[in-house]
């Protein structure tokens, strides 16, 4: 269950310290809003800052494009990619038995009226995202965003048709985004690496970006130059308040800390946690790649391939592009297959891009939920709360779960932004 503050068991007045298990995003974003409070933070995590989905994702702060992944669609897509090795969606045939009652799960959320539940339950993260990641940077969080639009590219009007579809049941189900279709004529000026193979494009403004490995770390030192400790910790336990109001959590070599109130946002690692704490709503990693590669032409802005499921960001003076969702343990290694995959499907969209210097090949699992809303606050546990399930929009909307959060750990009342999270399963 995930509930407001009474529901977690606070007791006595508002929290002094705090615990953060995972120095991702999410993490770091609800470790710097409780500081705003005055909390008292330490975050730690096994392998460090921006370790895992933050760092290699696209960097994409596209409050407009937050699509809950079980639209209907997605499961007659998901089908047909089973029969396709090189598609960007990747089930290998020898998953365990636990990632098929996942997916069973999942496939029974992809209707509308649970998708429509998805969408609104994100509206108002969508809606502080911006501002939230300008409070940080005017609060001393030392990177930066960049507002441009977002241009999709696609081989034919039928394909972008789909998409200001999908953009369409987006803006019926309350969520704002701006966008207009793209003639052919104009293409070229607004994404000067689409080929002659792209005839039609959608673009889609009030859009951000960021470098989202440059933007962590940033946020990690602000953290740190305000008082808070990062350290590395494999935590294997967490347990809600004890007789003295302290909450704790134990590593895999028994070192034990010990706060006011204890937040687990570890991602796609995070129901290795939950389960124990009586969470029954699993997730799963949904593994995304990426990849930097040389350009020739320049990149004024943010290009996205739908069809092909790809995404494209200036980075660097170079682009880099990110796709995929491949259900495999979180720990797996990189399948060079899947990054092909990817050079394969974008190669024909895309002229004046050095395919074969590619860098920086990443692979990050992004954590999904099967009925598309993450878990944000209180567990049924005193003073323990949960903060991840973002699916592929945990950049987004990281910074606005941290500050909602924040606020119902130290006023003990649930913000009701949060209430549409609530549920047990």
């Amino acid at each position: 269950m995930v509930g407001d503050g009474q529901a977690g068991g606070r007791t006595g007045g508002a929290p002094r310290s705090a615990i953060v298990v995972g120095a991702g995003v999410v993490g770091l974003s609800t470790a710097w809003f409780l500081q705003e409070h005055g909390v008292e933070v330490t975050v730690v995590d096994r392998t460090g800052v921006a370790a895992g989905a933050s760092w290699g994702n696209a960097g994409w702060l596209a409050p407009g494009l937050t699509i809950p992944l079980n639209e209907p669609a997605t499961l007659r897509y998901g089908l047909r990619s089973m029969l396709r090795p090189a598609a960007p969606l990747h089930i290998p045939l020898t998953a365990d038995p636990g990632l098929w009652r996942f997916l069973a799960r999942f496939a029974a959320h992809c209707r509308k009226s649970a998708w429509t539940r998805a969408v609104q339950a994100g509206l108002q993260l969508n809606a502080d995202a911006l501002a939230a990641y300008d409070t940080m940077t005017a609060g001393g969080v030392r990177a930066t965003t960049v507002q441009e639009p977002i241009i999709a590219a696609f081989r034919t009007s039928e394909q972008a048709g789909e998409l200001l579809a999908e953009l369409s049941r987006m803006r019926e189900a309350g969520q704002p985004v701006e966008y207009d279709a793209v003639p052919e004529r104009d293409l070229r000026e607004l994404a000067p690496l689409a080929s002659r193979e792209v005839t039609a494009g959608v673009r889609i403004d009030g859009q951000r970006r960021l470098d989202p490995g440059a933007f962590v770390n940033a946020l990690a030192d602000s953290v740190a130059a305000r008082g808070g400790r990062i350290d590395r910790m494999d935590v294997v336990d967490v347990r809600g308040h004890d007789g003295q109001g302290r909450a704790r959590v134990r590593s895999r070599e028994d070192t034990v800390l010990s706060a006011d109130a204890v937040v687990i946002a570890t991602g796609a690692w995070i129901s290795r946690l939950l389960a124990p704490l009586g969470m029954r709503v699993p997730v799963r990693a949904g593994r995304g790649y990426s990849f930097t590669v040389p350009v020739d032409r320049p990149v004024p802005a943010p290009v996205y391939l739908p069809a092909e499921r790809v995404a494209c960001t200036p980075y660097r003076g170079a682009l880099r592009v990110a796709g995929t969702m491949e259900f495999r343990g979180p720990d797996a290694p990189l399948d060079r297959a899947r990054v092909d995959a990817i050079v394969a499907s974008a190669r024909p969209l895309l002229d004046g891009v050095r395919w074969d210097e590619r860098h920086d090949l990443w692979v990050g699992p992004r954590p999904v939920t099967p009925d598309g809303r993450p878990l944000i606050g209180a567990l049924p546990r005193p003073g323990v709360y949960v903060a991840g399930g973002h699916g592929m929009w945990g950049v987004t909307q990281g910074p606005a779960t941290g500050r909602l959060l924040a606020e119902q750990i130290v006023t003990g009342e649930r913000p009701p932004a949060l209430h549409l999270l609530e549920r047990l399963r």
